[in-house]
């Protein structure tokens, strides 16, 4: 990726800071800038895995890895048997560790695209105006409120009503889901398993069991919604196994809301916190565009991609990561890297040139990116 100078980092070396420290969640723009003056590819500790990652910090390094093959997704194609050291999972929620998130090449490619048609965007035309019903009828419930939690009240019902109606899923079960998602997200296989994880698992294996029902259901009385549509044969008459089924509704069900939800409520935040961008976008809505986009960038939803394992030894900025690391693409540190983009700390609406990483890049881009710009522009 570069022909600079080749700097080996080791297990020996100290980690730097603490991607999940309290310091370093509360203000994690200085520390990043900070970071990426210094190097490309830091060593930090992580609170999974075995303690550290490194951590790509600079934008085209990190678009780099993004579209890299040499960086996989299943550790087992990146490290010896006898090194895999694979956190134990309940044998209900196995299935999840080969989902289309943990799983590369050809595999890969066919979950992608036994999923990717209910994501187009003929296929987001036809959600707009339920979606504008649904956001007028959540603002309607806060007309006269004086404290209202964002969150609460609106940018986490939104998406999981929009989600929960792709998938078919009842009011009930619905309510169901809501709870339980703080558990999930915060406890899925990826994670070591700490007395915290197993305090959460009788919600996690009770949200598995709800989801095994309705993949159960649509296989046998198959409805016009997404999971009927995933359980079906495509053309070719390929379908997919229960397994693969049971973590592709979790994937999406997860995945379909937790982007938008961050991107809504930060988002918001963003625009409060700069007065004069939300008086530029109320006088010219037009710019609603642009303005998602940019927030997008600013207010990134998530600070990294998912995990990712080298292959081989790969130099990346100067720094050789060696083979079986542990890699994290620290995208709301590149969004903000001033080689990429001009003023890149100021939030500006009206940008035009903005090919933020948010969603990723290169054969794992974000399936719901059209969901979640749609839901974006529509809820701000």
């Amino acid at each position: 990726m570069t022909t600079t100078t080749t700097t080996m980092l080791t297990t020996a070396a100290p980690p730097i800071p603490d991607i999940a420290s309290a310091a370093f969640k509360s203000d994690p723009v200085p520390a990043c800038a900070r970071l990426r003056t210094e190097q490309a590819v830091v060593r930090m500790a992580v609170p999974f895995a075995e303690g550290h990652a490194f951590v790509v910090t600079r934008y085209a390094e990190a678009a780099a890895v993004l579209r890299d093959e040499r960086f996989v997704k299943n550790v087992r194609t990146a490290r010896d048997p006898g090194d895999l050291r694979l956190p134990w999972a309940p044998r209900s929620l196995r299935p999840l560790q080969n989902s289309m998130l943990d799983v590369d090449g050809a595999d890969h490619r066919r979950l992608r695209s036994l999923v990717q048609e209910t994501f187009s965007p003929r296929y987001m035309a036809q959600l707009e105006p339920r979606i504008e019903s649904l956001t007028a009828e959540l603002l309607d419930r806060l007309d006269g409120a004086t404290d209202v939690d964002l969150v609460a009240a609106f940018a986490l019902p939104l998406p999981l009503t929009v989600i929960a109606e792709i998938m078919g899923v009842s009011e009930r079960d619905r309510m169901r889901f809501r709870r339980w998602v703080g558990t999930l997200l915060g406890a899925r296989p990826s994670t070591r398993p700490t007395l915290r994880m197993l305090m959460k698992l009788p919600d996690v294996l009770a949200m598995m069991r709800l989801l095994r029902r309705l993949v159960a259901e649509r296989r046998a009385d198959p409805r016009d919604d997404l999971i009927s549509r995933l359980a079906a044969p495509d053309a070719a008459g390929d379908r997919l196994d229960d397994d693969e089924l049971l973590a592709m509704v979790f994937v999406l069900l997860i995945a379909g809301y937790e982007t938008t939800v961050n991107l809504i409520a930060t988002g918001t935040l963003l625009l409060l916190r700069n007065p004069d961008q939300l008086a530029r976008l109320r006088s010219d809505p037009g710019l609603i565009g642009h303005a998602v986009e940019e927030l997008l960038r600013l207010a990134c939803p998530v600070d990294h991609a998912s995990e990712r394992y080298a292959r081989e030894d790969v130099e990346v900025g100067g720094v050789t990561i060696p083979r079986g690391s542990l890699v994290l693409v620290g995208l709301a540190s590149a969004n903000s890297d001033s080689a990429q983009f001009s003023d890149a700390e100021r939030l500006d609406l009206g940008r035009s040139e903005n090919r933020h990483l948010s969603f990723g890049l290169g054969p794992h881009y974000c399936l719901g990116a059209p969901l979640a710009r749609l839901e974006g522009r529509i809820a701000i």
